[in-house]
């Protein structure tokens, strides 16, 4: 198969002005084209697409791929992914960069396996080798370590990539490029899942890291319902919810709201910890808290020995409790 020289960046536009990934992995892939002689190409699906397709154009893509309809409104992992493998079998890119959200952490592992090529998640770093090969660095061993990785026989060369790794190119308002606007296929799969309902999670400009009070969960809160409640402790405190890295695996926190040595390192004042038991790469990561407070089944688990406050019951139990009572004094 003759392969084009380009370089793949899926656009995710949604929540554009705060989610800035797809930027910085266009910057990025500017500087690698120079060292492979590519083009830089946007990959953009959805519906209403021309103010998106300008704003990539104007942060250093050179090429934009579109599929455009009414039907890919709503972001599909499923259809996204099949669409995506679809255009790069057509198309052959050298390599495709996607960002290392909750919907990428979902959606690029369904087009690797479609297209029978290697993956590696949530890059930390992304460079060309002497070959001509994309090195991939990415954290292992549970964050101990970073490995290089390179995909020497198989194409397209794909990674997810972390926000704020990178960054984006500034704006060139005289910025061209060539738009190939891609029908929508007839014979696209149906969907198994249908949307119902979807509500927007306004984002608050302060970060975990710069936080006073932060509120941080591991798997022993139990339920992801549980978890969720987390954040309306969090309103009523003032607070940020962090999570460890099972629960940021499991699409139930961004990864930007991972603590621990391969994600945020945190020094609030007052720190509750529900359901964490304590692994070193998390500990490491908030050893500058000033004051912790920790629930746990487990009396016996790291971070109970490390809190000021140990309490050895159930994490949802006590969240609970503790809405309830602060909503009564609000009152």
């Amino acid at each position: 198969m003759n392969r084009k020289n380009e370089i793949w960046v899926f656009g995710d536009y949604r929540n554009y002005f705060q989610n800035r990934v797809t930027l910085q992995l266009i910057g990025r892939a500017v500087e690698l084209a120079k060292e492979i002689k590519a083009t830089v190409c946007a990959v953009v699906m959805g519906h209403d697409l021309d103010e998106w397709i300008g704003e990539y154009m104007a942060h250093g893509a050179r090429r934009v791929y579109v599929v455009e309809d009414p039907s890919l409104k709503e972001y599909d992992a499923e259809t996204y992914a099949h669409l995506t493998a679809r255009l790069a079998a057509a198309h052959s890119p050298e390599i495709l960069l996607v960002g290392a959200t909750s919907f990428g952490r979902e959606f690029a592992p369904r087009v690797a396996k479609r297209l029978n090529t290697g993956l590696t998640a949530d890059c930390v770093g992304l460079a060309i080798n002497s070959d001509g090969l994309l090195v991939q660095t990415a954290p292992s061993f549970g964050g101990n370590l970073l490995a290089d990785i390179v995909t020497p026989q198989q194409r397209p060369q794909m990674a997810t990539v972390r926000p704020g790794i990178f960054k984006e190119i500034p704006h060139n308002y005289e910025a061209k490029g060539e738009v190939i606007r891609i029908p929508l296929p007839k014979d696209i799969p149906a969907r198994r899942i249908r949307l119902i309902k979807s509500v927007r999670q306004t984002q608050k400009p302060q970060k975990i890291e710069d936080a006073a009070i932060v509120i941080c969960s591991g798997r022993g809160i139990g339920t992801q319902k549980k978890f969720n409640s987390l954040y309306e402790l969090a309103e009523l405190t003032d607070a940020e919810v962090g999570a460890t890295r099972p629960l940021v695996y499991a699409g139930w926190a961004d990864h930007e709201d991972l603590v621990g040595q391969a994600g945020k390192n945190i020094r609030p004042k007052i720190l509750f910890s529900f359901g964490v038991s304590g692994a070193i790469q998390h500990t490491a990561a908030i050893s500058g808290a000033e004051f912790i407070i920790a629930v746990n089944k487990n009396p016996q688990a790291p971070m109970m020995k490390m809190a000021d406050v140990a309490i050895c019951a159930d994490a949802g139990q006590v969240c609970a409790a503790l809405i309830r009572e602060l909503k009564k004094r609000i009152r």
